[in-house]
C-alpha cells in the first residue's frame, strides 16, 4: 500500500497494552489521550470530539467528568479502561489485547475481561487476545492458537482445544491450570528438559526435547499440520497414536 492508503487502513487496528501505567502519557489529560486517535483519523469538529470522548468514557465505566484529570490520579484498572477507550476511539475493527489483564489484580481482571466481552458484542469487534491465562482465553475466545517457541502447534475452536487437546504441549498447559478451573481433575504433567532458545531452535519438532511421546522422526522432521477436525489443526507426528488425557473444562468465570 501507499503511505496514505496504509494510514487509512491502519485506523482499523488498535492495541491495548499490557501495562496500563506506562502506556499512558503522564503529561496528557485523559481527554487528550482518548481524543488523539480521533483527531488523527477523522475530520470531525471539537464539539463532536468532546461528545465522542465522553461517550467512550461512559461505555468503559468511567465518569466523563474526569476528562481533565491525569493518568496518575487513576487506579490500575481505571487506567486500563482509559486504554480501552483510546483503542475504541478510532472505530477500530480489530483490537490486539497484549496481555491486557495480566498486570491487574484478580478481581479487577474479571471486571476488565467482562468489559471486553461486552464491548466485543456491542461493537462487533475482533479481539486478538495474547495471554498465558487460560481461564481468560477460554472465557473470551471463539478460537485459540497455542504457540511454542514462536510457532503455532495447535489451533482450533476454543471448545475443541480445551476439551480435546491434541498436542502434548497443549495437554501440559491445560494440566497446569489450577484445580478450581477443572471439571475433572487429572494428574499434573511436569515437563522436563530445558526450554530452547528461539535463536537456536531444535531440529525437527521444536517441542521434542521435552515431549514424553517423542520418537526418532520428531528429532529430524518438522511435523505436518494435521487436520484433526473441521475446527482443529495440530502439528504433531503422533497426535493420532498417543493417548492424551482428555481434560474436560468448564467456563472459569
Amino acid at each position: 500500500m501507499r503511505k496514505n492508503e496504509f494510514r487509512t487502513f491502519r485506523k482499523n487496528f488498535q492495541i491495548i497494552f499490557q501495562d496500563p501505567n506506562s502506556s499512558l502519557d503522564p503529561q496528557m489529560t485523559i481527554r487528550d489521550i482518548i481524543s488523539e486517535p480521533i483527531k488523527a483519523n477523522s475530520t470531525i469538529g471539537k464539539t463532536q470530539i468532546e461528545e465522542k470522548v465522553r461517550y467512550l468514557m461512559d461505555i468503559v465505566g468511567l465518569n466523563p467528568n474526569q476528562l481533565y484529570r491525569y493518568p496518575h490520579t487513576f487506579s490500575g484498572g481505571q487506567r486500563q479502561r482509559i486504554g480501552i477507550a483510546r483503542a475504541l476511539s478510532s472505530d477500530a475493527k480489530i483490537i490486539i489485547c497484549d496481555e491486557a489483564v495480566s498486570a491487574l489484580d484478580v478481581s479487577v481482571q474479571a471486571q476488565i475481561t467482562n468489559l471486553l466481552k461486552d464491548l466485543q458484542e456491542k461493537f462487533n469487534l475482533t479481539l486478538l487476545f495474547i495471554s498465558h491465562d487460560l481461564g481468560v482465553v477460554e472465557h473470551l475466545s471463539d478460537s485459540v492458537a497455542v504457540m511454542y517457541l514462536g510457532k503455532i502447534v495447535e489451533a482450533g475452536a476454543s471448545k475443541n482445544v480445551f476439551n480435546n487437546p491434541q498436542h502434548p504441549y497443549t495437554e501440559a498447559l491445560l494440566s497446569a491450570v489450577p484445580k478450581g478451573f477443572l471439571a475433572k481433575n487429572k494428574e499434573k504433567i511436569i515437563l522436563k528438559g530445558e526450554i530452547a532458545s528461539t535463536g537456536n531452535l531444535p531440529s525437527g519438532c521444536t517441542f521434542h526435547p521435552r515431549c514424553i511421546y517423542a520418537k526418532d522422526i520428531c528429532t529430524s522432521s518438522i511435523p505436518p499440520e494435521n487436520k484433526v477436525s473441521v475446527n482443529q489443526l495440530v502439528s504433531c507426528h503422533f497426535n493420532n497414536e498417543h493417548q492424551l488425557h482428555g481434560f474436560e473444562y468448564y467456563t472459569s468465570t
